[in-house]
């Protein structure tokens, strides 16, 4: 098994989490930390990735609407397009070396796909992967939303995960840029209540598993 350090941040504001990030990639670079797997839940935030205008070409509410409603935009430095981040989701950030063995940026997004294929399983959800799609797949809805930043081998961002999220957040853009898709979560697809430390405990144990 891979020794992974999970930290459990809470709720934090998601520029504190970019900041954050930067230092303990820094950090691993200089072998000051181990391989790091942070949970953290954001406050009503939509985040753009790098390429092209980052998916702001997908937001369909009025930035009046979104400051009506407590949503803030910001860029990230992943790749992926636009996504939302808010509570009741469950978002992973690894900050792992993936040298020397896992230098392969497809390889290391299919990993992090089986981690919460995996986990969704834990609770009876048949979730797949989508041919030419990132993500975690219900049907036609995306349960996790994936977008990753590798830099010399040492990975950060990571993956979003659908517990009890608020879906009508997502009705504000246009998904990943997927518009004949939609989203669901845990909760939704039980019918019921689910514990969030219980599901950030099946992710960590799969990922030392799929990562070993």
């Amino acid at each position: 098994m891979r020794h992974v350090e999970v930290r459990r941040l809470g709720l934090m504001p998601y520029p504190e989490a970019l900041a954050l990030q930067r230092t303990l990639v820094e950090e691993r670079r200089a072998n000051r930390v181990g391989d790091l797997l942070l949970f953290v839940e954001h406050p009503h935030v939509l985040t753009l990735g790098v390429r092209g205008d980052g998916g702001r070409g997908h937001i369909l509410a009025t930035a009046d609407a979104l400051a009506s409603r407590g949503v803030e935009v910001h860029e990230t430095g992943r790749g992926g397009d636009i996504t939302y981040h808010g509570p009741g989701q469950i978002v992973g950030y690894p900050i792992v070396d993936l040298r020397p063995d896992r230098c392969d940026v497809h390889r290391y997004v299919r990993d992090l796909e089986d981690v919460l294929i995996r986990t969704a399983r834990d609770y009876g959800i048949d979730a797949v992967r989508v041919e030419g799609l990132t993500g975690v797949w219900v049907g036609r809805d995306k349960l996790a939303a994936i977008g990753v930043r590798i830099a010399r081998w040492i990975t950060s961002h990571g993956f979003a995960l659908n517990v009890s999220t608020d879906l009508d957040y997502f009705n504000l853009i246009v998904p990943c840029g997927i518009a004949e898709r939609g989203v669901t979560s845990i909760e939704r697809l039980l019918g019921r209540p689910v514990d969030r430390t219980d599901v950030e405990e099946r992710i960590a144990a799969h990922f030392s598993e799929v990562f070993a």
